[in-house]
Order: structure tokens, then sequence, then C-alpha cells
């Protein structure tokens, strides 16, 4: 049997201290812990940062650097640092060596890397063995060369091989939100289909208990399923919310893919064995063919963003029609006055509190008191971002609804009205590439802290 603690479904995100306590006394055999996924967009990927912020996450991470060494059994992160890019991997690791110097550990720590090199996925992609995904978009030479970072997806293996090397820690880099929990339990001869299911189940912490919040849950696996525990008092696992996460950002409630096969629940039994827990059996784990996934992120444009707001009523029921107007009225003046055609720039306005989530698709109708209105203009520049951010600020302040009206004026809640966004990236990669052998696309170093 294997006992793997889940104190959160991410570092950064929190986790109930006192139910970390409890997972601590009842003595995991590891400790697991996502650090990140493409939730936030391809930003985070394409600068090699997180999203999370340094204090906070110096902070969780060294509550469960304690844990750790109260429980004296690995502790692992998957997808360090939101992205799971190299330099986020350094990044954390320069985080554990100061709170190592802090508490005066000692410690051995793993560092898996993910990164790949434009020169290994073009080979790849000239041998064949790099295959689109559904809804993929098509690539070329120069859209992978053109990525500032591209990660694959590491398995359970590769974090095996971490494990092997008897680490403290292991930062890992971009993995498959199941691989960390699975890693161990496999190694130790689980039921592998249990172990896959169980760390789906598992992959945000207390998600799949009636208490998400409270982050804390404890995994079971033996020779023919798992159990699910969570930590905190008020938090219950039901066969319900167990089993509604194999739903969760997953296309089939049944299969789920991972590097070297793939996950079928679909004869899974779901059984209460008392008011918090829950036992789950009948998973099957198929072997296939080993492959990981590729993420890459790269520049799409620069942007700058404008900020404005409608109160007076006729505006407010009118604000589409209104900046309709604008963009059509800005685009033919940033053509005409920087010569530059239609598609080489995009205008964009949404209306905060009318369609700014869902435009063209929201069908409320109510009229708010008052209106944000969010200018957001793309281009091959910062440059040129901002020079036609400074040609819409104008409209913005004072575009009447229609021509033979007074001027009217509203309101902007910065000066300069113009913010510049900077880059922005696109993902361009959305494929699997195949591997001879799973740590052919990674590389793990080991390295000590030293706290003297």
């Amino acid at each position: 049997m294997t006992r793997v603690l889940i104190p959160s479904g991410a570092l950064g995100l929190g986790y109930d201290r006192d139910a970390l306590m409890a997972g601590i006394a009842n003595k995991p055999d590891v400790i697991a812990i996502d650090g990140g996924s493409t939730d936030s967009g391809p930003s985070y990927l394409g600068h090699g940062m997180s999203k999370y912020s340094a204090a906070s996450t110096k902070a969780e991470w060294r509550g469960l650097m304690q844990a750790r060494a109260q429980a004296g059994v690995p502790l692992i992160i998957g997808t360090a640092g939101t992205c799971g890019a190299d330099q986020t991997v350094d990044w954390l690791f320069e985080i554990t060596k100061e709170i190592a110097e802090e508490l005066g550990q000692e410690l051995k720590v793993a560092l898996l890397y993910s990164g790949q090199s434009a020169a290994t996925v073009l080979t790849a992609l000239e041998n064949g063995r790099v295959t689109a995904l559904p809804a993929a978009p098509a690539i070329n030479e120069d859209i992978i060369k053109s990525c500032s970072n591209i990660v694959a997806l590491a398995g359970a293996e590769q974090i095996q091989a971490a494990l092997n090397t008897g680490a403290d820690i292991i930062i890992a880099g971009r993995t498959t939100d199941t691989a960390i929990i699975a890693a161990l339990p496999l190694m130790r001869g689980d039921h592998a289909g249990a172990v896959w299911h169980g760390a789906k189940v598992g992959e945000c912490g207390a998600i799949a208990t009636t208490q998400p919040g409270t982050g804390v849950i404890q995994l079971d696996f033996d020779a023919t399923g798992f159990t699910i525990f969570p930590l905190a008092e008020t938090a219950r696992a039901t066969p319900y919310t167990v089993s509604a996460h194999m739903l969760y950002e997953n296309t089939d409630p049944y299969i789920l893919y991972e590097p070297g096969g793939h996950l079928d629940a679909t004869r899974a039994c779901y059984t209460a064995l008392d008011s918090r827990t829950v036992r789950v059996e009948g998973s099957e784990w198929i072997p296939g063919a080993y492959t990981v996934k590729l993420e890459g992120a790269r520049i799409a444009g620069y942007q700058s963003v404008c900020m404005a707001i409608l109160r007076e009523r006729r505006y407010v029921e009118n604000a589409r029609q209104w900046a309709d107007d604008i963009v059509a009225q800005c685009c033919a003046k940033v053509e005409d006055r920087l010569s530059l055609p239609a598609e080489a720039f995009d205008i964009e306005i949404r209306l905060i509190g009318v369609d700014a989530t869902l435009g063209a698709l929201e069908s409320k109708t109510s009229t708010p008191h008052e209106v944000g209105v969010m200018g957001i203009i793309t281009a091959q520049s910062a440059e040129l971002a901002r020079e036609i951010g400074k040609m819409l600020n104008p409209y913005l302040l004072h575009h009447p609804l229609i021509e033979d009206e007074p001027m009217p004026t509203f309101a902007f809640p910065f000066s300069p009205a113009e913010m510049q966004r900077g880059a922005l990236y696109e993902f361009c990669l959305n494929h699997i590439m195949a591997l001879d052998a799973p740590m052919d696309a990674f590389r793990l170093e080991v390295r000590e802290t030293d706290h003297g």
C-alpha cells in the first residue's frame, strides 16, 4: 500500500495547515503538489515565469518543506512555477535554497527539466515523430523557431527516475498533473489502473470533495484500487464528487491519456466506506506507445489597452453601437495615417458590464447604470500598438453617438488612459512527440543545499 498526501491543487493557492498536519500524522509515503497549468494562458510559458508571487510561493513551500522533514518522505512538485519552463525550475530551486538555509536543512534536490530546444522538435517533426492533436494549429520550421519556450509534459517514468536518486525534494518542470501522484505507487507495484484513476481524482486536491477550498487530501493505493480521504474536518468525499472529477478538464469521462498508455475508467465502481471516504476499484490501465505532449508559446504581437467609463443613460443603452462606430472610424484613421493594411493591426472594444465576457454570444439584455469600456489594440510592435492607442484615446473620451449632438466627455480612470501590455503570447503547439525511451526528452540534475 502507498499513501500519497496532496496539500492543495497548486502551490500558491494556499492550504489548511491543520489538515496538512493531520495528514503528516497519518504517515504518508510521499507528499505531492502541482505547481501550475495552462489555465491562465500562454504568457507565463512565453515569459518563463510564475503566475504566483514569490512571497506566497515561499511561505507555502516553507510549510511543505517543514512537513516533509517531519514525515521523512520525498516532497514532489510538478509543473514548477506555473508553466514548468526550465527558468521556473531554477526559480523554485533558489527559493528552496533560501528556505533550507533559514531552517538549517541539508537536502538532496532533484531537478527535472522539461524544456525542449527548437532543434530537437524540428528533428522529431522531420522524422515523423510529432503528431497533431485534435484542433492543433499548423506548424512549420518558422513557428517552432519563434517559440520562446517549448516544454514536454513528463509522465510517471521521469518522476520515478528522480525518486531513484534518493532526493528529498523533486522540483519538476512541466509534467502531467497526475504523474507526480502516480510515480511512487507504480514503483511499488500498486494496481496501475487504480493509480492513474486516483491520480486524476487527486490532481486538484480537495476539488473532488464537498469542500474544494480545504485543499488537503489523502490517497491510499493498493493491489486492487484506491481510497480517497479528505483531511479537513468539514470536507467529505462522496461517490458523486469523486466520479465527477473524471469530467474535470477531460473530454471523455472514462478515458485519460498519459505518456505510455491510457486509463479506462469505464468499469470503475465507487463505494462510500463512510460519510467521508470513498473506495474505487475496477479501472484499467491500457499500455500504448510512449509519447509526450508538447506545449510552446511565442509572441503574437504587442498590445496597448485603453479604459473609459460611460454613465450617461443614452450612451449606456447604446454602448455597442457607439463602440462599433469608434472601431470603424479609428481603424480607417490608422490605415490612412499610418499606411497600414487592415490585417496589420486589430482594435477591439469590450464593454464591461454588457458583453465583455461572451461578446456576440451574450444573451442577457439588462441595462447597467454604467459601462466600462476596454479598448484592446494589437499590432506587430510595441511602438505601433502605443501609437494606435493614442489614436483611439480621443474617441473614447469624446466620441458622440450621432453627429448632430453636443460633444460628450466620458471618464478615464487613469492618466495616461492607454497602458502598454507589452508582448502578447499565443500557444502554438498542441502536439505529441514519440520517444524511444522516457528520459530522451528530459534532463535530470541532482544538487544539494548547504546551510552552513
